[in-house]
């Protein structure tokens, strides 16, 4: 059985191009591969963490908005939840009933509002989740603490600066076409939730 684990890349070479202002074409294809590996490493990475606890894409990534709301100490409601999904409050019902049942969150009255209801998740899913983010977290701070200081500067610019490219990028608003265009997934949402986040 094939592995999901992508082959890294081989070291791009060092050289500039013409008049040593930036890279050539060759470096630049070389940089933009080793992005792509990275990325395409840490999708699976993902896919692989998920599988580990049994869990699908939109349920990972609502463990993850309750794990960052409990760090904050301002648990999330199911109303919030869907906002932050790009989902339908039936379809988040849905997804809470089903880390319920898994052990992964719970419902808690909320003590400030005698009828709001509150999402946490369990100790048990802080344990596995840092568990797993644990060694990822072990491997990325080996690789951080091999860098000479020069390296490290230019390598936060240019993350900082891919990030911030990518933030910033205004997609054109295609129109829909056909009776289902934009019409929610299985899972509740529809092509602009979080949680159907595309892998490219």
């Amino acid at each position: 059985m094939a592995s999901d684990r992508p082959t890294p890349s081989p070291a791009a070479p060092a050289a500039a191009g013409p008049g040593g202002h930036g890279p050539d074409a060759e470096h630049l294809e070389a940089l933009t591969d080793a992005v792509r590996s990275y990325r395409t490493a840490e999708i699976a990475m993902r896919g692989r963490s998920r599988d580990s606890m049994h869990l699908g894409r939109s349920d990972m990534t609502a463990l993850r908005l309750l794990l960052q709301a409990k760090r904050t100490g301002r648990p999330l409601s199911a109303a919030v939840l869907a906002r932050e999904l790009g989902i339908s409050t039936a379809a988040t019902t849905v997804l809470i009933d089903r880390l319920a049942r898994s052990g992964h969150a719970e419902r808690r009255a909320s003590p400030t509002d005698r009828r709001g209801v509150e999402i946490w998740p369990t100790a048990s899913t802080d344990e596995e989740v840092r568990s797993t983010m644990g060694a990822l977290h072990e491997r990325m701070m080996a690789v951080v603490t091999g860098l000479r200081p020069e390296e490290y500067a230019v390598i936060h610019r240019f993350l900082g600066s891919l990030g911030a490219a990518m933030a910033e990028l205004d997609l054109p608003d295609f129109p829909t076409e056909g009776p289902d265009a934009g019409a929610p997934g299985q899972d509740g949402t529809t092509s602009g939730g979080l949680a159907r986040e595309t892998d490219y």
